[in-house]
């Protein structure tokens, strides 16, 4: 069967999920479920994801999720390559941990955002996990602790204005309990299996059902919405359709990964007061080129190959080491963390 086509653009939203291979755990206990919180929120300062909900499940997840900039297949490659090496590593495994490619669908914002929100959220009903006798806030695993709980202890990945805003609550005490009111509104506990999968009242009417646009579609909205997409599909495909990342100039696409990556070894080369051709002419292991090469993989989505061809470390193998070595020797070297630490601070900078 064809992979099908992921549309990106800048400012796009998407559903996100992916199942276990075969539909076995992708989560085996709760430091399986912190690391993959971890490893989410590493991706999205990557990749620069803003999520506005999330749920994990024992053998799946779902997020609802904006890209900034035009690299959904990017940032969620590497979001679930990580997330396997770690578990593997973790649990002395080998091979696929989800079950193919993850399922991506363009959504419209309004009431198709509202009703895959409560859609998320109230996963853990439908699957029998939640009981009427707990509450919806019994689960943890999700971003509704987020939505009810005291901001500050909120991910920096997680946007919640919108969240709030398309119900028509405020982030106050009071408005975070009307909130988690209004989701608990959408469960007939004698029926839980159906809990969010009618739509939310309000305007606009997506075109196909949750369940539909879930399963079998690539977008949940509206008709419009739908025309403006396949529009764009047409465009992109007529530019010349898929482009190499590695080493991509195109002015017309805005690129995370590249263009901070590119940033990174900029600021660096002035703060270690060297230029890119000299650094590339000394030693594959001299400490500078190691540090900006495990700061472009730590901040960046950059492949290795990328990182090896513009700073020359070499084969893939050597570079693969010497980026390991610098992030060990990392912490008793305070030197190197000062400048690292600096570099980061500069790049940041609005």
């Amino acid at each position: 069967m064809a992979r099908q086509v992921r549309i990106e653009f800048p400012g796009a939203m998407y559903h996100v999920m992916a199942r276990g291979d075969r539909k076995e755990l992708i989560v085996q206990d709760d430091e399986d479920r912190r690391t993959f919180i971890r490893t989410l929120g590493e991706g999205c300062e990557r990749a620069g994801f803003q999520v506005h909900a999330w749920v994990l499940m024992s053998n799946h997840y779902h997020l609802l999720l904006e890209t900034p900039e035009a690299n959904l297949s990017r940032g969620m490659g590497w979001l679930q390559n990580a997330y396997t090496r770690r578990i593997n590593t973790r649990h002395r495994l080998w091979g696929h941990l989800f079950g193919g490619r993850y399922k991506a669908i363009l959504v419209e914002a309004g009431n198709c955002f509202w009703a895959l929100l409560d859609y998320i959220h109230l996963n853990p009903v439908r699957a029998g996990v939640v009981h009427d006798r707990e509450g919806l806030e019994a689960f943890g695993w999700s971003s509704l602790a987020a939505y009810i709980g005291w901001p500050s202890r909120r991910p920096q990945w997680l946007e919640t204005d919108m969240g709030f805003s398309v119900v028509g609550c405020k982030d106050s005490a009071a408005g975070r309990r009307e909130f988690l009111g209004l989701l608990e509104k959408r469960v007939d506990w004698s029926k839980p299996s159906h809990a969010g999968l009618s739509l939310p009242e309000g305007d606009g009417k997506p075109d196909l059902t949750i369940h539909s646009a879930l399963r079998r579609g690539w977008f949940f909205g509206s008709q419009a919405f739908r025309e403006r997409m396949l529009r764009l599909l047409a465009r992109n495909l007529a530019a010349g359709g898929k482009r190499k990342e590695d080493g991509y100039r195109g002015a017309e696409i805005r690129d995370h990964g590249i263009g901070r990556a590119h940033s990174i070894i900029e600021v660096g080369c002035n703060i270690l007061e060297v230029s890119l051709e000299e650094l590339q002419r000394a030693a594959k292991s001299d400490w500078r080129k190691t540090l900006l090469a495990e700061l472009v993989q730590s901040q960046t989505v950059m492949r290795l190959d990328w990182i090896r061809n513009t700073l020359n470390m070499g084969d893939r193998s050597t570079c693969c080491r010497l980026i390991r070595q610098a992030r060990q020797e990392r912490p008793e070297r305070r030197d190197r963390k000062v400048m690292r630490a600096k570099i980061l601070k500069n790049i940041n900078k609005p």
